[in-house]
């Protein structure tokens, strides 16, 4: 497991090298967000009515009218008064909520398919709920119930105007009876109105009746959330972070060995020396030609991204330095005559380069015999007149148990591998040396015994 992976260079380097493809995922999310808007969840509009109640109110009354008007008695009734077809007291609760505001208001939310009906479908239950809240505070069932309180002050109204008709029909005072009965009416008069006062007193809803629609609901202009603009951008970067998430994931669970000592213990055999390698764009293979792998350059991911960028290399020379040193520690490791089996994995580009060039710097001396070898199933010709195996390969590429199959490979061929060789690509400069040739510069592979063996 890497431990050295979650940093903002290592983020940075995804968005630089998967870009192409980290925009691929990005635009599959964004249809798949619009995909989701137009199956599951189609545009919908929302309006909000508000209903004022009028006096003192605790909290819990608050909550009370609020799940009242939330209820499926007031849901029933504003179904039944809208008639739409095909919608129902219980698929209208779902389209419907209720919130307590301040200043005594509950606001009331519709939600349908278009403006309109948003609109009407919050008006109708702001009007249901007023009504059936109405009908709860009169403490009847029925509408003559809670129209008895203002009947009576109407009948109370009605008869003061009797009673001031008969106080201005009796004769005014002329008789001792006529001044009695202007006097029993007054007193009448007075007895009735002390009678509604003391009723509207011990009326306990006297104070909280008469719920007001505070207007119309105001018309939508835009769709409810999750809108179609908000799915596609929300599958669009989930896409993308997930994209992100898998490339930190696998970069967290890489287990390719990256540094020298341990390719060294996992081949069981001594470093022998770090090579470099100009990175320099390599000739399409016959395997690399077909549509998947065109698919994968076009996305960019036939490179891997997990690598640091090549560091900055010395000239010819100075890189054939170190080729140099390498050949002369075999010579000095290897009894005469010197034959190598030079063994690079086949899908290993800069192991490959590396490998030509120590075939051209050695000079048949040792003899370097280059073979490839499949990583999945290595298989190393049998020993001849080599005196061992020299493994050659890339850093950062290769897990443990890979290096150590092809270890076991030439183990099974009879062949001892006597060292192993890391190759790294470098940025080259532009200039040569002078004093080297240029012929020396990218050798090819070549090698004076015949190049057998590769993968099975």
């Amino acid at each position: 497991m890497n431990e050295d992976t979650i940093r903002l260079v290592t983020i940075g380097r995804i968005l630089r090298r998967r870009r192409r493809l980290l925009t691929v995922l990005a635009v599959v999310g964004a249809l798949v967000g619009w995909g989701t808007s137009v199956l599951l969840f189609p545009p919908r509009y929302t309006a909000s009515a508000s209903v004022l109640l009028p006096g003192q109110w605790e909290e819990r009354e608050l909550l009370t009218q609020v799940d009242i008007a939330a209820s499926s008695s007031v849901a029933d009734r504003t179904a039944a008064q809208l008639g739409w077809q095909g919608l129902s007291g219980g698929d209208l609760r779902d389209r419907v909520t209720a919130k307590a505001a301040d200043g005594n208001i509950i606001k009331i939310s519709g939600t349908a398919d278009t403006p309109e009906r948003a609109q009407q479908l919050s008006d109708q239950v702001a009007q249901q709920f007023v009504k059936f809240a109405a009908r709860i505070a009169g403490g009847g069932t029925d509408v003559e119930a809670v129209e008895g309180p203002e009947a009576l002050r109407e009948k109370v109204e009605e008869t003061n105007r009797r009673i001031t008709d008969l106080a201005d029909a009796a004769d005014p005072g002329r008789t001792v009876e006529s001044v009695q009965a202007r006097t029993s009416l007054e007193k009448l008069r007075t007895s009735l109105e002390e009678a509604m006062t003391k009723l509207e007193q011990a009326d306990p809803a006297a104070d909280k009746a008469g719920l007001v629609v505070m207007g119309p609901a105001a018309r939508p202009t835009g769709e409810a959330p999750p809108t179609r603009t908000q799915l596609i951008v929300g599958g669009a970067l989930l896409f993308f972070l997930l994209a992100v998430v898998g490339h930190l994931t696998a970069a967290r669970m890489n287990r390719r060995l990256r540094t020298e000592p341990e390719i060294a213990a996992a081949l069981g055999s001594e470093l022998l020396g770090t090579v470099d390698v100009p990175d320099e764009p390599s000739a399409l293979r016959p395997e690399d030609r077909g549509p998947r792998a065109r698919i994968r350059r076009l996305l960019g991911i036939d490179t891997r991204w997990d690598v640091p960028a090549p560091r900055r290399s010395g000239d010819d020379a100075d890189r054939q330095i170190r080729y140099r040193r390498v050949c002369a520690r075999l010579r000095d490791q290897l009894p005469a005559p010197r034959r190598l089996l030079v063994v690079v994995p086949d899908d290993d580009e800069t192991a490959r380069r590396a490998a030509g060039h120590l075939v051209a710097e050695t000079r048949s001396d040792p003899e370097l015999r280059v073979v490839e070898v499949s990583v999945d199933r290595p298989t190393v010709p049998d020993r001849g007149a080599e005196s061992g195996a020299l493994v050659v390969l890339s850093a950062g590429r290769w897990t443990a148990e890979e290096i150590a199959g092809i270890a076991g490979a030439c183990a099974d061929a009879g062949h001892e591998v006597v060292g192993v060789v890391v190759a790294g690509p470098v940025r080259a400069r532009p200039t040569r040396s002078a004093d080297r040739p240029a012929d020396h510069a990218t050798p090819a592979l070549a090698a004076t015994g015949p190049a057998t063996g590769g993968s099975a």
